[in-house]
């Protein structure tokens, strides 16, 4: 008889008990006697295990040592209920048929504790631990709510261009995108590379954000966000700092700073409320291996209301603490993760959202302030993370525009389709950017961004 495919999930919660069940996956562990053995099986649906019982005496011996730690499995049996500790359900086997061997002398992955750092090196098979499995289903969840949340608040999902020739914080640490062959450069007759005979015709990079692109949406959609891909080149090899990274950006038509600041703290609310109540083993996994403190953090910023102060107001209380920062605060300086940490942890004790920013240190597109020196930016800090949101109401005013582009130097002609924005219909609007990895960083409770995302891409290192 064929019997369908049950996912181990489904299983561990099913109550037809001898039943007929098959189930695929790899093996985590095996312990045997003459008489009978006990293969955990997981296929990725859940953290959790389904024991699988053999009867030694009518299985072949030889078939049964190609059966190691990480082999992969099919297996027709009943389901029962367990009398064993630690699992409510089991599979009296009947068929066990073997697709792939892993010879335990060679397969990295024995039943062991392995540091996060040799797990990077594999990471084509860090997956298969019960810690990677966890922050990547964490990771759905986590992608799937941003989207409901969006659909369900009436927000269109636009997609902005990966490749483009603007450069969105005017930073201009960015990749460059070519056809060109790079041992042939064309030349122009002042010297300089000639980007008329490349595949655009012009100078392209990857995006650094789909914040500018999406503006254009919510001028006609109002509400519209964005969720893709974003590429930074800066040199960072620190824990927090990733070259490819994914970012939400959503942007709002006739939304001021207070408007924003709201949608930014009700969207975080959710999203984490959505991780403890939708992935809880997962997170419970978490909390007892590597962060004993991570669903209190957690329930900490969905019950806390976030406190909103101003820049100068943050600038005065770091100033007057007693604390010994490594980094010099002062007016008119950024605020660095050891001060916005301050303010969250010792200072508030709840999340925080900081407003008013002196301009200089923010971008062009920020919405400018009546005293001429600070702009309407708010960035959200949390625990352990720092900034985790940084958004601003934008600047409608094509005057001050054009005239904050000038001062920045970034060449007015090529933002010509964003200033002519501002000349037709232009309208108060606002948006923030989540760095997708920093929100799973804050709900798994890891150290480490490169273990939030499955292959990483950082300085030196493109592996996989």
């Amino acid at each position: 008889m064929d019997i369908k495919r049950s996912f181990v999930k489904q299983l561990l919660q099913s109550t037809e008990f001898n039943k007929p069940v098959n189930v695929k996956g790899w093996v985590r562990t095996k312990r045997d006697n003459k008489q009978i053995a006990f293969v955990a099986i997981n296929d990725g649906s859940t953290i959790n295990n389904i024991q699988v019982v053999i009867d030694m005496t009518s299985f072949d011996e030889n078939k049964f040592k190609l059966i190691t730690t990480g082999s992969s499995l099919s297996v027709t049996g009943t389901l029962v209920q367990s009398m064993g500790k630690g699992q409510t359900v089991e599979i009296q086997a009947k068929e066990v048929e073997i697709y792939g061997t892993a010879d335990p002398e060679t397969y990295p992955l024995q039943k062991k504790g392995h540091t996060l750092e040799f797990l990077r090196e594999i990471a084509h098979l860090r997956f298969r631990t019960n810690t990677f499995g966890a922050i990547f289903r964490i990771r759905h969840a986590m992608a799937f709510a941003i989207h409901k949340y969006f659909n369900d608040h009436g927000f269109y999902y636009l997609h902005t261009p990966i490749v483009t020739g603007s450069d969105a914080e005017g930073a201009g640490e960015m990749f460059h995108v070519t056809t060109l062959d790079m041992h042939k450069l064309p030349k122009s007759e002042d010297g300089k590379i000639d980007f008329s005979q490349d595949f655009f015709g012009r100078e392209t990079n990857l995006t650094v954000s789909g914040q500018l692109e999406a503006e254009l949406g919510a001028t006609a959609l109002s509400n519209v966000y964005t969720f893709g891909p974003t590429f930074r080149a800066e040199n960072s090899n620190t824990p927090r700092h990733l070259a490819e990274f994914w970012m939400i950006e959503p942007e709002m038509a006739f939304y001021d700073i207070t408007d924003d600041m709201d949608l930014a703290e009700d969207f975080l609310k959710y999203l984490i409320s959505y991780a403890l109540e939708n992935c809880k083993d997962d997170l419970e996994f978490l909390n007892n291996m590597y962060d004993k403190e991570l669903i209190e953090r957690l329930n900490f910023v969905v019950n806390n209301k976030f406190e909103r102060i101003d820049y100068t107001d943050a600038i005065n209380i770091l100033t007057q603490s007693d604390q010994k920062f490594e980094y010099p605060v002062k007016w008119g300086s950024d605020l660095q993760s050891e001060h916005e940490r301050y303010l969250v942890e010792k200072y508030y004790k709840k999340p925080v959202m900081v407003t008013n920013y002196p301009k200089e240190i923010k971008a062009f597109y920020m919405k400018q302030n009546e005293d001429g020196k600070t702009v309407r930016a708010m960035d959200v800090l949390f625990p352990r993370i720092g900034e985790i949101i940084g958004g601003s109401q934008r600047e409608e005013v094509y005057d001050k525009l054009v005239t904050r582009i000038k001062e920045m130097g970034i060449p007015e002609k090529e933002m010509w389709w964003y200033l002519e924005t501002r000349k037709f219909g232009t309208v108060p609007h606002s948006g923030f950017g989540l760095g997708f990895e920093r929100l799973i960083l804050f709900v798994t409770g890891m150290l480490n961004i490169r273990d939030v995302i499955p292959f990483p891409r950082t300085p030196k290192n493109a592996e996989f």
